[in-house]
């Protein structure tokens, strides 16, 4: 079947409530949008090894999936699901930046390989039979994601953080809570379904991507950017509503579902 258009779906707050439950009619819409010949595939901040699982519940058969706010990019080939694309920087840098301000913090990284390091556990973290270690052997090679949680500090905090410490060799993001995802310079979700749209060979027009969060901005600017359609999450912030081209219900209310159908 010859593919009608490219569907980039955001995970946490758009495909899933907080309590980690679908967002009601998600499973069904999606698999009328897959059946009706669209390629729909996830684009999310989550590493691979908290991102699969949803790719199973929701029945995808794309070939691709976004993860880790761009910098991972896995392809399933014969069945079988390998990381096609990575990119990856030195966090020695930003980290040292970063932990003068914040010591009390808590630091993850993903490495090219996908296994995680980090300094201490903390619950929220998919840690993917990662492993603690101490901060100079975190920032001892390099790696394709940053993770900074400090459980002090708000999201206003980090805002002022990253005007302090000038985070201009690294793309970044700032969660609902005091989360700092970092990933390489000039890389976001966006920048990873170019690759995949060039790949599969589908016009730009014929995008359409949906989020809620500040992560999804990249990915919005890009759909548009090639006249395919942003979609924002009912409960987004202002910022992202703002930068979407098109607003549905929240999460809770099958947001997802409704603007899907709107394909078919």
């Amino acid at each position: 079947m010859t593919v009608r258009g490219l569907v980039g779906l955001d995970v946490d707050g758009t495909i899933l409530c907080q309590d980690e439950t679908l967002s009601p009619g998600v499973v069904d819409a999606v698999a009328e949008v897959r059946d009706a010949g669209f390629e729909v595939m996830l684009a999310t901040g989550r590493g691979w090894g908290g991102t699969r699982g949803y790719v199973e519940q929701l029945g995808l058969t794309s070939e691709f999936a976004v993860c880790s706010n761009g910098a991972v990019i896995m392809r399933r080939v014969d069945g079988e699901w390998t990381r096609w694309h990575v990119e990856v920087f030195d966090p020695t840098p930003v980290l040292a930046l970063l932990r003068e301000r914040l010591p009390e913090a808590r630091y993850m990284v993903e490495l090219e390989s996908g296994q995680r390091l980090y300094t201490a556990v903390l619950d929220d973290w998919t840690l993917d039979g990662g492993r603690q270690v101490t901060f100079e052997e975190l920032v001892s090679q390099p790696v394709s994601r940053v993770v900074v949680v400090s459980p002090n500090h708000d999201e206003a905090d980090f805002h002022r953080l990253v005007e302090e410490v000038g985070l201009n060799e690294v793309s970044y993001a700032i969660g609902w809570t005091a989360w700092l995802d970092i990933a390489p310079h000039g890389v976001d979700k966006g920048t990873a379904l170019e690759r995949v749209r060039t790949e599969l060979g589908v016009n730009g027009e014929d995008v359409l991507v949906a989020g809620d969060g500040r992560n999804d901005l990249g990915m919005f600017a890009w759909a548009q950017g090639g006249g395919g359609r942003a979609v924002a999450m009912g409960q987004a912030p202002d910022e992202v509503k703002d930068a979407a081209g098109e607003q549905t219900l929240s999460v809770d209310d099958g947001g997802l579902a409704i603007a899907l159908r709107t394909l078919l």
